[in-house]
């Protein structure tokens, strides 16, 4: 079995570089695609002469996916290693990107889209994962803030790159630029990817790889339903047959002593807090890039290049204060670089809570950025933190727990705060009469909702000045059912 590289006792950016540029190349690959979809709906629908709640399922049919397989990454790293998965799921990726271009009807389109959403949903965790275990320990936040670069890029300009793609080719090139990317990917993780020691495990947790799959995905199915109608039936039932599996899911998993995902973890005071700010920075982060274009495009009328071009800053600031936050978080704690990331995202919502019918490129500028910069100094050091809150033998369990439980906030976040955009419109337009304008009043129910993400962003804020140094945890490796597995001061 091989072992981890030392790298503890000399340690340089050159030499992770290698492996981290693998780890980057499948991530930006995989991000990218969480995003670049939303330009290109009305181009799939006129190609394949197909009604939106058809091409709806492209985008819903991948995140059912992402959901469903997260939950397996742990077990699979541990079992055939994580190196060996990182690659397998890159190439199913890449494969599923290529079908995706080839696609003659709307059915194979989501068919495909499926079979991406299989091989990228293990990437980001097994990639994180990794990168944490090559770090040395103090610096695990510097690395970990060149590992954020591309999470925070790839989902800002994926909109960007669509429709700049689609307007100069076709809509198959939004799938066709994988290609590229995933072969070097590939070619540069089997050179470069360590073969990092990997725990035993004796038998695969049956009854979680059954529930997990059934309560990710259906509760996901449910939200993603109920966005449109809460009291239909497909949105009741997804919630309804998902919640109940999760319940069920929980009890089995605290009494497993292998579990497919260990919730044991939760007993970390320091790792529940952690987790429930990174929930908060989540929905204010990806909701609101998910609003935006929705704003330029529907109410001002802009096309998707320029709404995507003028929420550049946010990748701008992003880029700029990433590495920051890394070092920060080295040398003062992730605290203070959680904070001060927190407090600008909150102070960029809330500007952009005063949107109206004649905000200017201006106005939507100097918010932008701060959003971008309060992402790139608080991302990655609240990501440090969780897994530092962690054993160390259960990394490789923990970044699916986290990835699994932000994939399912984001999807309830952004059905709540779509819904509650639409009822602000309603309310909106009641309030002034039959004769309103319709984009006027639509224009200020999004500076509403905007007004409540940024309200979500700033309870984050305040809850980040109770982190501390994460303490330090008897193993749950020895015996993860015993109760003596307890934390020490």
């Amino acid at each position: 079995m091989s072992t981890q590289p030392n790298m503890q006792a000399e340690f340089s950016v050159k030499t992770i570089i290698a492996p981290l540029l693998a780890i980057m190349l499948g991530m930006i690959m995989v991000l990218l695609d969480t995003t670049i979809m939303n330009v290109a709906v009305p181009s799939l629908q006129k190609y394949f002469n197909s009604p939106l709640e058809s091409i709806q399922w492209t985008i819903t049919g991948y995140t059912l996916a992402l959901a469903t397989i997260i939950p397996l990454a742990g077990w699979m790293m541990d079992k055939f290693g994580a190196k060996r998965i990182f690659l397998m799921t890159i190439s199913l990726f890449t494969l599923g990107s290529v079908l995706c271009a080839l696609a003659q009807s709307s059915q194979q389109l989501v068919l495909f889209r499926v079979i991406q959403g299989l091989g990228g949903g293990m990437v980001s965790p097994i990639g994180m994962a990794i990168a944490f275990k090559l770090a040395p320990p103090e610096k695990k936040g510097t690395v970990m803030g060149m590992l954020g670069i591309p999470m925070l890029l790839a989902p800002a300009t994926g909109p960007l790159l669509s429709g700049w793609l689609i307007g100069v080719a076709s809509w198959h090139w939004i799938f066709l630029i994988n290609l590229p990317i995933g072969i070097a990917a590939v070619i540069v993780g089997l050179k470069f990817l360590p073969d990092l020691e990997r725990r035993f495990v004796p038998s695969l947790d049956i009854w979680g790889i059954i529930l997990a799959p059934i309560a990710f995905s259906m509760l996901t199915y449910g939200v993603s339903e109920g966005g449109k109608d809460w009291n239909s039936t497909s949105a009741l039932t997804g919630i309804i047959v998902g919640g109940a599996a999760l319940l069920v899911f929980i009890i089995v998993e605290l009494r497993q002593k292998q579990p497919l995902l260990e919730l044991r973890v939760f007993k970390s005071s320091d790792f529940t807090r952690g987790v429930i700010i990174s929930w908060a920075l989540q929905i204010s982060t990806f909701v609101s890039i998910l609003l935006l274009p929705l704003y330029q495009q529907n109410i001002l009328g802009r096309t998707p290049v320029v709404s995507a071009a003028i929420a550049l800053p946010i990748s701008i600031g992003a880029m700029l204060l990433t590495p920051f936050g890394g070092k920060l978080s080295d040398k003062l704690g992730s605290r203070t670089p959680v904070f001060i990331g927190l407090s600008l995202i909150s102070v960029g919502l809330f500007l952009l809570s005063g949107l109206n019918i004649n905000t200017g490129i201006l106005t939507l500028i100097v918010p932008l950025f701060m959003l971008g910069c309060g992402m790139g100094l608080s991302m990655m050091p609240l990501n440090t933190h969780v897994l530092n809150s962690a054993p160390p033998e259960l990394i490789n369990r923990v970044t699916p727990l986290t990835s699994a439980s932000q994939q399912v906030v984001a999807s309830f976040a952004i059905a709540a705060i779509m819904g509650y955009l639409t009822s602000k419109i309603g309310e909106r337009m009641a309030a002034v009469g039959e004769q309103a304008e319709i984009l006027k009043v639509s224009a200020l129910a999004f500076g509403d909702t905007f007004f409540v993400i940024a309200c979500i962003a700033a309870g984050g804020a305040i809850l980040s000045l109770i982190l501390r140094k994460p303490r330090i945890y008897a193993s749950l490796a020895e015996d993860p059912g015993s109760s003596d597995a307890t934390v020490l001061h």
